[in-house]
């Protein structure tokens, strides 16, 4: 099964949201994870349907007990004002299994667990969820970007039918789980389009059912930057050159970047793609839930800047969650 086919349609393309739906300030490695963020989730809702979009709540364990969230997830179904699926931090979810001598410092990647660790921690937050808001879960990110061709085939053994864990042009090789292991995932030379994921390498697309969604992320210099990573040394040193000096750019508001925003969006307008996806984390949008929004002035700043971003992109894209973008491409791509 090729790439998902960009001149396919010509129904408008896609503006998706993805929302990791997670603890407060999971950046700190707090021992005891809280959720105070879900009370400033429905100001975000409200502004997404202002502009007709539809975000996907990814939604991790911790938000999956919590009353607050639960309560507007259900409105938000109810409605179909938006979609629940799964984001699976491997350290915090059932069924315990330590890894290491401190999971909550070391956060492993769900990639690095045994394998029936592994399918036992997706079986149990996969029946949590729909037990909790009453769906089937289709759609998935991992925790901390990690996927493997084994995550990908125990996706598809629950019925998954989408993944967005890929970040194309960016590597997680240098950010340690397990600090006897390897490291993240490499995605640099991945597709950053969508396309049907070959389990037996998920850089490819393949026969499956399960459609990788990448962010949009799109390097500033993408032929010469692909030439520089060539000729350099693979190291963490060299990686971190080459991001300063031709970065990539994440369709992820961080409260500076309004104009890398705006242009992302032309760009992939004018490139016909046929999807834009852009993430958050659910803490990001309460004041001091991460790094980049300590206060309640940065969070001001940053509904300035959704507001602006939706207004623009929905000038070429309408909005859609993960779910109904796949039965689009369902619809248009031959098995």
């Amino acid at each position: 099964m090729p790439l998902v086919n960009e001149q396919a349609s010509r129904e408008r393309p896609r503006f998706l949201i993805s929302i990791d739906t997670e603890g407060d300030g999971i950046w700190w490695r707090p021992r005891t994870v809280e959720t105070k963020n879900a009370a400033f989730l429905p100001r975000f809702q409200s502004l997404c349907e202002k502009y007709g979009l539809t975000p996907t709540y990814l939604t991790a364990y911790e938000m999956a007990l919590s009353p607050v969230f639960r309560e507007m997830a259900l409105d938000v179904l109810k409605r179909h004002a938006g979609e629940i699926g799964m984001h699976l931090h491997a350290w915090h979810s059932p069924p315990d299994r330590s890894l290491t001598d401190a999971d909550d410092i070391h956060h492993p990647y769900l990639v690095e667990y045994p394998l029936e660790v592994m399918r036992s921690k997706i079986a149990h937050l996969t029946d949590l969820l729909a037990t909790a808001f009453g769906v089937k879960m289709v759609s998935h990110r991992s925790g901390r970007w990690s996927f493997s061709g084994t995550y990908a085939r125990l996706l598809l053994e629950q019925g998954y039918r989408v993944d967005c864990s890929v970040t194309p042009h960016v590597s997680w090789q240098w950010t340690v789980g397990d600090p006897r292991r390897k490291g993240g995932t490499d995605y640099s030379d991945f597709p950053d389009r969508a396309y049907f994921v070959d389990p037996e390498d998920i850089s490819r697309a393949g026969g499956s059912e399960l459609l990788e969604v990448p962010v949009t992320i799109m390097p500033s210099a993408p032929r010469l930057r692909a030439l520089v990573r060539g000729a350099l040394p693979s190291t963490r040193l060299t990686a971190s050159a080459l991001d300063r000096i031709l970065p990539v750019r994440w369709l992820r508001p961080n409260g500076r970047n309004l104009t890398h925003l705006l242009r992302i969006v032309d760009r992939a307008a004018a490139e016909h793609r046929r999807y834009v996806q852009c993430m958050l984390h659910s803490s990001e949008l309460m004041p001091g839930g991460s790094p980049a929004f300590r206060t309640a002035g940065s969070i001001e700043t940053l509904y300035e800047d959704l507001e602006r971003l939706f207004e623009h992109a929905t000038r070429f894209f309408d909005g859609a969650t993960l779910a109904q973008f796949y039965g689009v491409v369902r619809t248009r791509t031959p098995a």
